[in-house]
């Protein structure tokens, strides 16, 4: 079937708002037509996407699977309209995203000094994104952290990074200098499997009331510095190795190559020969 992105937008309405008389309102159509086109994509899709009562609209499972999937849906379209109507206004553009913590301001400085007529965007990329920025077409240059899917992608070795332990100030190990994985043996630990944060903001809350530990890479502690927190390195954590990634299709001559070209020669700490490109 051929995906009527008009339904899909009325039907993004209808589960944020949860209502179909709100949800016309604020698409300004009528609510008869609203319920006419939501059922019309109902029987396209061959399943339910709502369940309605005379009180609220709840979604299905597949409803909440369709509303999480819109956002990139939408995300797609919209960085493909617009980059047709900038090649069609003659701009050239490049969009970075970039993990948090890493910082491409002096790759960006350097590019452009080189390529003036090129404009650069950054995306900072949230934490469960990692390569999706990338496949969206979102962004045409990452600079992320491992580990990640790269299949399909051209990835660049940049460097490595230590990852630390964040602890509340309160904690009985945090006058220690450092510590080892077995010290935290026993302890909660507020990472993806156990308690998904929707930020790095409501992680270090999280830690700071006393709900756990975290074991972030140490870039990021830069960032957030609290008097409430501690961080303390973890000497026989593995380091967390960090690159630049595209699609393998941006491989040939370009911006984007030599936008890749020129962050790899300014991010890579000076006299590290790593390995060519995988």
């Amino acid at each position: 079937m051929d995906l009527d992105l008009r339904k899909l937008r009325y039907f993004v309405a209808v589960a944020e708002h949860r209502h179909f008389g709100r949800a016309a309102a604020a698409l300004f159509i009528a609510q008869p037509v609203l319920s006419r086109q939501i059922r019309a994509f109902e029987r396209e899709l061959g399943c339910p996407l709502l369940t309605r009562t005379t009180r609220s609209v709840e979604l299905t499972d597949a409803g909440r699977q369709l509303y999480e999937e819109a956002g990139r849906i939408a995300g797609l379209v919209e960085g493909a309209l617009g980059r047709v109507r900038e090649a069609g206004r003659g701009e050239r553009r490049i969009v970075v995203a970039f993990s948090a913590g890493l910082h491409v301001a002096e790759a960006i400085r350097a590019f452009t000094a080189r390529h003036p007529g090129i404009a650069v965007d950054v995306l900072p990329q949230r934490w469960w994104e990692r390569d999706a920025p990338l496949r969206e077409g979102r962004a045409q240059v990452g600079f992320l952290r491992h580990p990640f899917d790269d299949t399909g992608l051209r990835t660049v070795p940049i460097g490595q990074e230590t990852k630390v332990a964040c602890l509340p100030v309160t904690h009985p190990l945090a006058g220690r200098a450092t510590l080892t994985l077995a010290d935290l043996d026993g302890e909660p630990l507020i990472d993806v499997r156990s308690r998904r944060t929707s930020s790095l903001d409501e992680k270090f809350e999280l830690v700071a009331s006393g709900q756990g530990v975290a074991l972030v890479p140490l870039s990021i502690t830069r960032s957030y510095a609290r008097p409430d927190l501690v961080y303390l390195p973890v000497t026989d954590h593995p380091p967390v190795a960090t690159c630049l990634a595209v699609l393998e299709e941006h491989g040939g001559p370009g911006p984007v190559a030599d936008f890749l070209e020129t962050a790899t020669a300014v991010l890579r700490p000076a006299g590290d020969g790593r390995a060519a490109d995988r």
